[in-house]
């Protein structure tokens, strides 16, 4: 049986989470292996809609193993708000388990988030000032706190006092901010260790003991590869790797263990926060297709940027993940349009480009050259096959397959489980829930 990687091949926003609820239906396994509650992971079951930010999305399957694994950074109040909300809509947590080499976020660094972001003026990065960026900091200058001290009341003081030691240094004498009391600090988040404890797990050996017995395991992606640190659009990136090879930095799992890896593709482009964007709509056609898309975020409630689908950064992002297959969501929010577009090059002062510039600087040169597609007046939200879709639908759907080098394997036609249309270009060895 494969395991699988799902990552975002855009800047996120890609509806990752929906099509990891489709594959845990028949996973033994979700693995959550990079980012924090700066994600957000929207999913539509019969049991209504669940806006998740660090739970993986196959909480959802009773049966499903879900593990928030080495890689990722956890706030221990949003965990412990978001399994309360769960199990207040009858979703039992009994199989989450968090590793014990996760990094914690602490109050101090969502104050550093914001302090950092205020001192950039002009030029900031868009972050949601939810302290991740101080926690991977903290992790690197080994002065962080990891869940199995923090869920430890012997050593939680020990490292509490270490860290913010060196944190209140930072909040004094460089943002000139008043220093937080240790003691406040250890009282409410004892309580709060006290409650995630029984979460607590080695979870390394959980994800290879799997992997060795041949169950399938999915590993699930946060934000999306061009918001990589090192392979996005740097210095407007988050902290950690969203591209598949952060699923084995992350979790333990070797590289020759992931057999599958799906990007999740949006019809459009969509990002949050700066940077440069060659395809975005900054007219009515991106409001447009922000307001029918519902285009705005999961943990901040900003709206998103808008714009055409680029096939330059898609051809990027199957190059850095070695995907297999796409998924592609959210068509039906294009039903109606007068036509659609796809970038296919770019244009420079020196020149047509069709790859991916590293530097935002050059980005921000690039302008976008355009294939056009005609669109469709039906609404197909309502489609459950592929050869029932609108002509128009398919060219469009081919045409991206096209530009992009990689076969579509879904296509997704609304938020519900239901409205996603395998095209029949199944991954080698890949399950299709309810299928193999």
């Amino acid at each position: 049986m494969p395991s699988a990687v799902v990552v975002g091949a855009q800047w996120g926003d890609e509806a990752k989470g929906k099509v990891t609820d489709i594959l845990a239906q028949d996973a033994y396994m979700v693995v959550r292996y990079a980012g924090g509650s700066n994600a957000g992971h929207s999913v539509t079951s019969d049991q209504g809609l669940f806006k998740l930010h660090l739970v993986p999305s196959g909480i959802l399957n009773p049966r499903t193993e879900c593990i928030i694994s080495d890689g990722a950074v956890v706030d221990p109040a949003i965990l412990s708000r978001e399994i309360e909300h769960l199990r207040s809509r009858g979703v039992s947590t009994d199989r989450l388990r968090l590793s014990a080499s996760a990094h914690v976020v602490m109050p101090y660094h969502r104050i550093l988030d914001r302090l950092d972001e205020e001192t950039r003026a002009g030029k900031k990065i868009g972050t949601t000032c939810q302290g991740i960026g101080p926690a991977y900091t903290d992790k690197v200058r080994r002065i962080g706190i990891r869940m199995g001290d923090f869920t430890d009341p012997k050593r939680f003081p020990v490292v509490l006092r270490q860290s913010l030691r060196y944190n209140n240094k930072l909040l004094t004498n460089v943002y000139h901010a008043p220093p937080l009391e240790e003691e406040h600090i250890l009282d409410e988040y004892s309580a709060l260790g006290e409650k995630l404890r029984p979460f607590v797990r080695d979870t390394s050996w959980m994800v290879a003991e799997a992997l060795s017995a041949d169950k399938r395991v999915l590993f699930e992606g946060a934000q999306g590869t061009l918001l990589d640190i090192d392979f996005g659009t740097y210095p407007y990136v988050t902290s950690s790797h969203p591209i598949a090879g952060g699923a084995c930095l992350g979790t333990g799992a070797g590289p020759k263990s992931i057999d599958v890896v799906i990007g999740v593709v949006k019809a459009y482009t969509s990002r949050v926060g700066a940077g440069s964007f060659p395809t975005e709509l900054l007219d009515e056609v991106g409001d447009g297709i922000r307001e029918r898309g519902h285009e705005y975020g999961t943990t901040t409630g900003r709206p998103r940027r808008l714009g055409w689908l680029d096939a330059v950064a898609l051809r990027f992002a199957v190059m850095v993940n070695g995907l297999d297959r796409i998924a592609i969501t959210l068509l039906d929010v294009l039903s109606g349009m007068d036509e659609i577009k796809i970038c296919v090059r770019y244009k420079t002062p020196s020149g047509s480009i069709d790859r991916f510039p590293l530097r935002n600087e050059d980005l921000a040169e690039c302008e976008p050259v355009y294939e056009t597609f005609p669109c469709w007046d039906e609404d197909i939200s309502s489609v459950r096959r592929y050869e029932d879709l609108p002509e128009a639908a398919r060219e469009y759907v081919q045409g991206i397959s096209r530009h992009v080098g990689v076969p579509a394997w879904l296509v997704s036609v609304g938020p519900h489980r239901n409205q996603s249309i395998f095209t029949g270009n199944a991954a080698e060895g890949l399950w299709i829930p309810g299928v193999n």
